[in-house]
């Protein structure tokens, strides 16, 4: 060192250096964006972060201010990839320098951004956000699906909001996932198992809660959005928080914030409707009151009145005159009606007396009188007849001259005449001795 020759220029403290230095770096490394992984987070007591991002070949050491952090809202953790953005700031008595970070984002934003910026112009073109579309949701659904992870938070916050205020409404959930590269395919696929009419649901709700852009990406594909258009069934979108949009959501018949609203949309409140329906109860009950009074008011004015009174008295007249007129002209029907009663039996009578078939009727009558007088005439001639014809065959049987012959007797017959004394037999002559039961013929008396 003493042999060394000294500088014959002003040699620049370590200070002045760095502060060369400083002015060189921060005048042009003023609002830089840079790609990286955090890691080495850590947060101070006073709410600052400190952490490092670094990729395979540098590192970076940066600071997030407590104000600058409460602004963003955004939640970091280590082997996080993110972009950020600020400025590049030395730090004198270390010698160091480090990026003072205003903006972060996750890694991949930009890219997802501009492609959601893509398909929503393109479906816009289309017509799927138009509200000439979308179908008007009802204002009592009992059916309900729900369309989300069954494990995510969503659903439960979905049926606790609905239990206490619309309890009458059944749930049908139809669990499909909603992050990841299945997520999108599931979500149209449960859409459409609805749209079919499965489950005859009156309404939709699909979402899920807040995360990321790339976290709520299966509900800004094109698929899920067609899906969405052409359901049959009215839907509430509720993806993410508030301040979350998805084309989902522009689809959609409604937008909700989150899941808790698409209920509150999606059904009244009971309790409200109760309150609603007892104040209606008494309004109306108190309006028909006051009307009844009025009306009774109104008409006791009018039974009051002089002019109803003359009416009265008009209608009175008119009605004693319309009673005699309809005495006068009952009892003159009644005449009428007796004149014209007895002037038809006399027609009837005279058209009977000359009608054919009563002319008829009393010949068919003569007949059978003269009919019935000819059947008794006729028994009673039979009778005298067949009387006399019993004597007759009563005498006949006593002059029979059979009946001896039924007694026992025999008969002598000569020349077919019956020999009836001594004196009349011939006994040269054949003779033939008749009994009752049959006849011999002698041809040749005996010499006897």
């Amino acid at each position: 060192m003493q042999n060394q020759i000294p500088f014959s220029f002003d040699v620049p403290s370590v200070s002045e250096l760095t502060d060369k230095i400083k002015k060189l770096i921060e005048h042009n490394f003023r609002d830089i964006l840079v790609e990286g992984e955090i890691s080495n987070l850590n947060q101070s007591r006073n709410g600052h972060y400190y952490f490092t991002v670094k990729d395979d070949g540098a590192q970076l050491p940066c600071v997030i201010w407590r104000s600058t952090a409460n602004r963003i809202g955004s939640e970091l953790r280590d082997g996080q990839q993110v972009v950020l953005g600020g400025d590049i700031q030395v730090y004198p008595p270390h010698g160091k320098y480090q990026m003072i970070v205003t903006l972060v984002q996750q890694a991949g934003v930009g890219r997802l951004q501009q492609k959601f910026e893509e398909l929503k112009k393109k479906l816009e073109q289309e017509g799927l956000f138009s509200d000439a579309h979308k179908k008007p949701l009802p204002p009592y659904p009992v059916k309900i699906g729900v369309i989300t992870s069954a494990t995510g938070a969503a659903f439960q916050d979905i049926r606790s909001t609905f239990e206490q205020r619309w309890p009458v409404a059944t749930l049908y959930l139809y669990h499909a996932s909603v992050q990841g590269l299945n997520a999108a395919g599931e979500l149209a696929e449960a859409i459409d198992y609805f749209s079919a009419g499965n489950m005859d649901t009156d309404l939709l709700i699909i979402g899920r809660g807040g995360g990321s852009l790339e976290d709520l990406w299966p509900f800004n594909e094109e698929i899920v959005a067609r899906a969405v258009f052409n359901c049959n069934i009215p839907i509430i979108s509720a993806v993410g928080h508030e301040v979350d949009f998805s084309i989902s959501d522009f689809v959609a018949d409604a937008r909700a914030a989150t899941p808790t609203q698409a209920v509150i949309i999606a059904a009244p409140d009971i309790n409200e409707l109760r309150y609603q329906i007892d104040d209606y109860a008494f309004t109306i009950t108190r309006t028909i009151r006051q009307r009844l009074e009025r009306l009774s008011e109104y008409v006791h004015r009018l039974a009051h009145s002089h002019a109803l009174l003359v009416v009265l008295e008009k209608l009175k007249l008119h009605k004693n005159r319309a009673e005699s007129l309809s005495d006068r002209a009952v009892n003159r029907i009644a005449q009428i009606f007796s004149e014209r009663k007895s002037a038809f039996r006399l027609l009837t009578g005279n058209l009977q007396h000359h009608n054919p078939a009563f002319v008829l009727s009393q010949k068919q009558t003569a007949v059978f009188g003269l009919q019935e007088r000819l059947i008794n005439r006729y028994e009673r001639v039979m009778a005298r007849k067949h009387s006399h014809l019993q004597e007759k065959l009563t005498d006949l049987k006593a002059i029979n001259p059979k009946a001896p012959l039924e007694r026992g007797f025999t008969r002598i017959l000569q020349n077919e005449k019956w020999i009836r004394s001594s004196r009349a037999f011939d006994q040269k002559k054949p003779l033939t001795i008749e009994w009752n039961d049959g006849s011999i013929e002698q041809k040749q008396p005996s010499n006897s």
